[in-house]
């Protein structure tokens, strides 16, 4: 005998054991907003842009050859800002107590599509260090390209500067207890059905009937312990009424 599964049973299912999947819930809500506020350290990012221009002394600006060149450079210069060449010196200028690699998990190198326009981004636990750093990895950059690649066309846009009210990129506290929300509700309405699942107790005449696949004749209902105290109460006074009632007749 196949075994279906109605709508109803699981809204059963879950009316049963929304207990359960509420306290789930909250307590993945409660995980995520302490680790998010007080657990992981905010992660601040500030960021710089170089400009791949023409070359010093081109007498036309708008040279399309000459702009599509600098446009097929800048993936290298990409390659180029990350390298050691270039991090090394940061390290040493700035007096980093990290190595070029550790601060190479730091940085991030972009550039719009079609766009001469490189930025550079740092991060960093301290909004002013990371600043530091963007601003002498553009400067380091613009100083040594000319002798690593024997052009001369970076100039910076704009320098990396602190807001007042800087924002950390991550943690984003809002947005993990919104994330932690959902998965512990589809975490505890997982183990509801799993426990319902393993759940083989019988409480209703359709389950024998779903395991011994015959139908129920009768159903003998259950008496509570004060309802069998009740009837023998009630039995007793009307034996009582009626032992008065016969002395009396005598």
């Amino acid at each position: 005998m196949e075994e279906t599964i109605s709508l109803k049973e699981l809204m059963q299912t879950l009316r049963k054991r929304i207990g359960l999947i509420t306290v789930i819930a909250i307590i993945a809500v409660i995980i995520s907003g302490v680790v998010s506020y007080f657990v992981l350290t905010p992660i601040y990012q500030t960021s710089t842009q170089l400009l791949v221009n023409q070359k010093k002394g081109e007498e036309n600006p708008y040279n399309t050859n000459q702009v599509q060149t600098n446009l097929q450079l800048i993936n290298t210069y990409n390659v180029i800002i990350k390298s050691p060449a270039i991090l090394d010196k940061v390290v040493d200028e700035l007096n980093l107590k990290m190595t070029a690699a550790e601060l190479n998990e730091k940085v991030t190198v972009a550039s719009e599509k079609d766009s001469q326009v490189v930025n550079v981004s740092v991060q960093d636990e301290d909004p002013y260090k990371a600043a530091k750093i963007a601003n002498k990895i553009a400067n380091v950059f613009k100083t040594n390209i000319a002798s690593i690649m024997n052009v001369d066309n970076v100039s910076i846009l704009t320098k990396a500067e602190v807001g007042e009210k800087i924002s950390p990129i991550k943690p984003k506290p809002v947005l993990n207890i919104a994330i932690a929300l959902v998965v512990g509700l589809m975490v505890g309405v997982g183990i509801a059905f799993l426990l319902e699942y393993l759940d083989n107790t019988i409480k209703t005449e359709q389950d024998i009937e779903k395991i011994l696949e015959i139908p129920v004749l009768g159903v003998i209902t259950t008496i509570e312990e004060h309802d069998e105290v009740n009837a023998r109460q009630r039995a007793g006074n009307k034996v009582r009424v009626r032992g008065e009632t016969v002395g009396s007749q005598k």
